[in-house]
């Protein structure tokens, strides 16, 4: 019997249906706006751009309309709206209006209800229940620092406004520190993310990611194929759905997802000193990593060097704690909903229900490692006490993230369940 399916959604286009309206105030980090417009629409965004007087100075409409394919908006008395109202009807079809960059001024205007430009007028007439405001300031760090800023930018979070940064860095003006406008990149991600379905808000989430790296001597050690995108993926999916996540993450060259506490380690030693006194503070752990099973019994101290001989050094090998296995173990009243993956090369439907049994945890997600480890697609089953799914649908693929993200709503399915749940 084929294995059933779980869902996975149909488009990879984390804004697809989305139709967000693009402010740009004055200030150089206007330059960033085209890439983060060009990001939106890749994400599958319809965008609507909109520019104070101030923004033009430093970029012009014809790159935004280029860009967007709309005809961009410049002033409250632009008349191509039929009845001459352009703060009311383009905000009517947002779901979101994000101004990047957000000037001191205009985060200023927006704290005391000002209104004294298109942008800022749209700020005010938006349906504020159903279109938020998300700002991205930038500006100097002096000015970003002053007192006056920051109150107006809490009355701003306050008056129901979010915050995408500011980032800390070089400064056009030649200092660094806060006040930076966030990466184009970066910001794309946190406007994705705050589209996110909230299931696991209020959770707490451990995630292992990565290999393991076993030391033979200080140059040397065992290894494998894993990439940790995966993991770091299952991160990033858990903080957008509104969770508190910790990331135990083997040695991997990959970036720390947004809101994501990460503790890089490098054996296996490590990795379950690092989780086991963390576990009983989290509800989930996902153990995600790929964990040497074994290590050299001793590390030399120096780089073991050929003699000449051709006879290789014999390697004495002691198997490595179970890191899944000891937090699955722990007292009811400590123990987390575990959740283990397995990474196998053959017969991975068997391996990986012996090794949920072995385990003894209620969900393990395997996948074929070398079919997987490196890239950024991947095809996983689901496998508990309900049986043997696949994600996603008929021998399919799909990129890392979008299985992550369909996870993490199986797993807020299964919350009810949890420790201190009711």
């Amino acid at each position: 019997m084929a294995p059933e399916t779980l869902p996975v959604p149909d488009s990879p286009l984390p804004l697809a249906g989305r139709h967000l309206v693009l402010g740009l105030s004055g200030g150089i980090a206007c330059y960033k706006s085209a890439e983060l417009l060009r990001l939106l629409v890749k994400a599958g965004a319809t965008v609507q751009v909109v520019m104070t007087e101030a923004a033009e100075r430093f970029i012009g409409p014809v790159t935004m309309q280029a860009l967007s394919n709309r005809p961009v908006f410049t002033s409250q008395w632009d008349a191509r709206q039929p009845n001459n109202m352009a703060h009311i009807d383009l905000t009517r079809e947002a779901d979101a209006i994000v101004v990047a960059p957000a000037s001191a001024d205009f985060i200023a205007q927006i704290a005391q209800g000002r209104a004294g430009d298109l942008l800022s007028l749209m700020c005010l007439a938006r349906p504020a229940q159903r279109c938020p405001l998300l700002l991205a300031p930038a500006m100097n760090r002096e000015m970003w620092a002053h007192p006056a800023t920051r109150r107006n930018a809490a009355q701003a979070v306050a008056d129901g406004a979010v915050l995408l940064g500011p980032g800390v860095g070089d400064q056009a003006c030649g200092e660094t520190g806060d006040g930076r406008m966030l990466e184009a990149e970066d910001l794309c991600n946190r406007i994705v993310a705050h589209f996110q379905p909230q299931v696991l808000a209020g959770r707490s989430v451990l995630i292992t990611a990565g290999p393991t790296f076993e030391a033979i001597d200080p140059v040397r050690g065992i290894t494998n194929h894993s990439s940790g995108k995966m993991g770091f993926a299952l991160a990033r999916a858990a903080a957008e759905a509104g969770a508190r996540v910790t990331l135990v993450a083997g040695p991997v060259s990959l970036a720390t997802p947004d809101g994501v506490t990460r503790i890089d380690v490098q054996s296996a030693e490590q990795m379950l000193a690092a989780v086991l006194p963390l576990a009983p503070g989290h509800q989930v752990f996902v153990a995600t990593a790929a964990v040497a099973d074994w290590r050299p019994a001793t590390s030399a101290g120096q780089k073991i060097k050929k003699d000449g001989s051709g006879n290789a050094p014999s390697i004495a090998m002691v198997e490595n704690p179970d890191i899944l296995a000891t937090v699955a173990r722990l007292p009811a009243a400590q123990r987390p909903y575990c959740i283990g993956f397995a990474a196998e090369s053959h017969e991975l439907e068997r391996h990986a229900r012996e090794k949920r049994e072995r385990k003894g945890v209620p969900m393990i997600v395997g996948n074929l490692g070398p079919a997987t480890f490196g890239r950024d697609d991947n095809a996983l089953l689901v496998i508990d006490e309900h049986g043997t799914r696949e994600m996603p649908p008929h021998g399919g693929r799909a990129d890392k993230l979008t299985l992550a993200r369909a996870l993490v709503a199986e797993i807020a399915r299964r919350l009810p369940t949890l420790r201190g749940q009711a």
